[in-house]
């Protein structure tokens, strides 16, 4: 399994909270470095609180080891703008990213979309599948999506509240919530593929994560896994299989090769509703 991270520094509103950017990026690293795991980060240049707070954070993640890639400019929903924008965006989003790689003898590799969202019709999605090509990019594809980015809004409104026991609940929800999607992925991949493919994990730079990764990383090791690079889980043949699907919602790749071999997606497993009511703001 390959651990990957989004929206670099920090996700959502919490990127100027210098605290919480700290807290987020030791917590995650430090994980990760006892763990002996490493990880992919994909960074939106647009929303890191500045030029020098996105490439502090950049600086970080690649002294450890892992791997940077692009998660466009200020993430942007290519379902709700044209795709001249869209990919301006994403141009402008590896600035920094680019340019902290090759001063390192690194290149930019690697392009995650953000929401998964890769088209919702054909014109757009061949439109954009062929600006990545020609920008040399490879798609970080998802296999083992989740909401996580749920849990993490309701964590985040109770660490500010400072209600540490629901900040509690909330993280045995989560755990309880990945392990179930996990275990729906492991079945679906057999299903799609008569196999598990090298599975590839969508997580973002979050409290929530930089408080409970290493759990998280503990279930999966019960669970057998052996952690190993984005640019190693790629190699895998399965993601030589065409992307069957068109349209607007953000897909897991297993989703993707089922509908490309006709067979219908079974939606995953949700988050409680007393979880969503709270990341929006509710008791």
């Amino acid at each position: 399994m390959a651990i990957t991270f989004d929206d670099l520094p920090v996700a959502g509103a919490s990127a100027c909270d210098g605290e919480m950017r700290v807290a987020v990026l030791n917590g995650l690293l430090g994980t990760m470095r006892k763990r002996k795991i490493r990880a992919a980060g994909f960074v939106n240049e647009g929303l890191g609180c500045g030029a020098l707070h996105v490439s502090n954070s950049i600086n970080s993640w690649l002294n450890e080891g892992h791997i940077i890639g692009n998660h466009s400019f200020s993430h942007r929903d290519i379902n709700s703008i044209p795709l001249s924008e869209y990919t301006a965006d994403v141009l402008k989003g590896e600035v920094i990213t680019r340019a902290m790689l090759e001063q390192r003898g690194l290149r930019l590799r690697y392009y995650r979309h953000p929401f998964l969202h890769a088209g919702a019709t054909p014109e757009v999605k061949k439109g954009l599948a062929e600006f990545l090509a020609a920008n040399k990019y490879e798609v970080a594809a998802v296999t083992f999506d989740n909401q996580e980015w749920v849990f993490a809004r309701a964590y985040q409104r109770a660490y500010v509240s400072r209600n540490n026991s629901q900040k509690k609940r909330i993280a045995q929800a989560y755990l309880a919530h990945m392990e179930e999607v996990t275990a729906f992925f492991e079945k679906r991949s057999q299903e799609v593929l008569g196999r598990e493919p090298a599975q590839i994990l969508l997580l973002h730079a979050n409290l929530l994560n930089a408080d409970h990764l290493d759990p998280l990383l503990a279930m999966y090791r019960r669970r057998g896994y052996d952690f190993v690079t984005l640019t190693e889980a790629l190699r895998d043949p399965a993601y030589e299989i065409a992307d069957g699907y068109t349209g607007p919602k953000g897909l897991s790749w297993i989703h993707r090769w089922g509908l490309t071999k006709g067979i219908a997606v079974v939606e995953e497993p949700r988050e409680p509703e007393w979880v969503a009511k709270a990341a929006a703001g509710g008791e």
